[in-house]
């Protein structure tokens, strides 16, 4: 019987405007081998600078993590050759690195993180049919790179972990944490360990790009390292790539070792240097990270542990949440039109909260609009979404398409009484005691209003005619 041991290497792409080493811009799809230099493209004579605002960002990430931070760093070469890699080198941290010792939980149980150190992107390669294209733009992009110790047990601790560590890295403001552009690239290793705590031989598993792929590569390995075990094969030291289309792990390569890459100091950097006070200052600019304010929805709001999970997602939904409790009470119709409705527009338009036009003030006036009668929870719905395309005002769009709620007593008994004379079995079956029926003619008279009608009115009125020589 085999225990998987599974340990992760993050890569996170920083928000800086400029590069690790330079000052070319990092703005995702410019146009190819439009954001480099002599610099990021490794010209002789040509000179590094380190960026301190990614310095900064390393050092929030540590903190939030609980890492030691080394007061003193260093830089160092990882020399091989490919041809994402123009200098014949990247410029990295080795056994000096930015931070170390870190804890990050997991429903309860606590992954080890061994370190968190700075370092540049490669280039992109485009593979075609016939060529490979290489576009030097992410070519020295500012990275962090996280290391966690071999504490992970499953391949949903695994997901897991990455979703808590996006979350983080989304509420400091220091990554979009979007995997599919690249901003979070995870490499797995995983290895099998017998009853009696022997460790087998670690695989690694490069460059999963989602975290479906993460679960679905790891569960793959544990099965495939098993398998030869039990055959009793051997589990060769290996690189491995994940094919999403068979969800199985395909050989990339042996594995390198650390005398592969031939590490020495960059010897055109100095020591990175950083001060206790520096550091403090910066743990003073830190913002209210997902734990806490999971733990303040559900104290001060009363929310349930799902609701704060869902608000705590993401920091945009956070605030957009929070903005909203300023301005309307009822909080647990703000959750629900959040989770259903607002969510449901954003994954419709491929959006997040950020990139529409949607604000606490237009979202609780159309709430108020509600819960005064003046339109229907239905007209809510498309108001939303109309808000969420074009950030016009509740009240401007219910003028220009005619969305103001029917509260017109005369015409609403006489759509009552149209449908009450079209469907005579019904009724008789309703006033025979089959009270269950209400729901079909309140269905029919909001068909005939095309939802416009007060509800509350129209039940009342609905009631009366239904009942009359009932």
């Amino acid at each position: 019987m085999f225990r998987p041991v599974i340990g992760l290497e993050i890569h996170i792409q920083l928000l800086t405007k400029s590069k690790m080493f330079c000052s070319c811009p990092t703005n995702y799809g410019a146009s190819p081998n439009s954001n480099i230099c002599e610099v990021c493209l490794g010209y002789p004579g040509t000179l590094p600078t380190i960026n301190k605002e990614a310095v900064k960002m390393g050092i929030m990430l540590a903190l939030s993590l609980n890492c030691k931070i080394n007061n003193v760093s260093s830089f160092y070469r990882k020399n091989y050759f490919y041809p994402d890699l123009p200098k014949g080198y990247q410029i990295t941290q080795f056994d000096l690195p930015l931070s170390e010792n870190g804890l990050l939980s997991i429903e309860g149980k606590d992954i080890r993180i061994r370190r968190i150190h700075l370092e540049e992107d490669s280039a992109k390669l485009i593979h075609g049919e016939d060529e490979i294209l290489v576009d030097f733009n992410r070519c020295g992009i500012p990275l962090i790179e996280l290391v966690t110790e071999p504490d992970i047990t499953s391949p949903e601790e695994a997901g897991e972990f990455l979703e808590k560590l996006k979350e983080i890295v989304d509420f400091l403001g220091i990554s979009s944490g979007k995997m599919e552009e690249g901003a979070l690239r995870c490499d797995v290793n995983v290895s099998l360990k017998d009853v009696e705590g022997n460790f087998g031989t670690k695989v690694e598993i490069k460059n999963l790009n989602s975290f479906k792929a993460v679960v679905k590569a790891i569960k793959f390995e544990i099965d495939r390292q098993n398998n030869l075990l039990d055959k009793g094969e051997s589990v060769l030291s290996e690189t491995r790539a994940f094919n999403e289309k068979n969800e199985t792990t395909i050989l990339m390569r042996s594995k390198e070792t650390l005398n592969d890459y031939r590490y020495f100091p960059e010897p055109d950097l100095l020591l990175l240097s950083v001060k206790n006070d520096e550091i403090e200052k910066i743990r003073t600019t830190l913002p209210e990270l997902p734990h806490n304010a999971y733990m303040r929805l559900i104290e001060n709001f009363s929310l349930s542990n799902e609701e704060a999970k869902l608000l705590t997602s993401s920091k945009d939904i956070l605030s957009f949440f929070d903005g909203c409790t300023k301005l309307y009470k009822d909080y647990k119709t703000i959750v629900n039109w959040i989770s259903s409705e607002i969510l449901k527009n954003l994954n419709k338009m491929n959006k997040s909260l950020k990139d529409v036009p949607l604000n606490p003030e237009n979202f609780t006036k159309m709430l108020t609009l509600i819960n005064e009668g003046k339109i229907s929870g239905k007209i809510g719905k498309t108001i939303l979404e109309e808000m969420m395309l074009t950030g016009k005002e509740p009240d401007d769009i219910i003028k220009e398409k005619g969305l103001f709620q029917l509260s017109d007593s005369d015409a609403l008994e006489s759509i009552i009484e149209e449908i009450i004379a079209n469907n005579p079995k019904e009724v008789s079956i309703y006033r025979s005691g089959k009270k269950n029926l209400f729901g079909f003619f309140m269905g029919e008279a909001m068909k005939k209003t095309n939802g416009k009608a007060n509800p509350q009115l129209l039940k009342e009125i609905m009631l009366e005619k239904l009942e009359k020589n009932g």
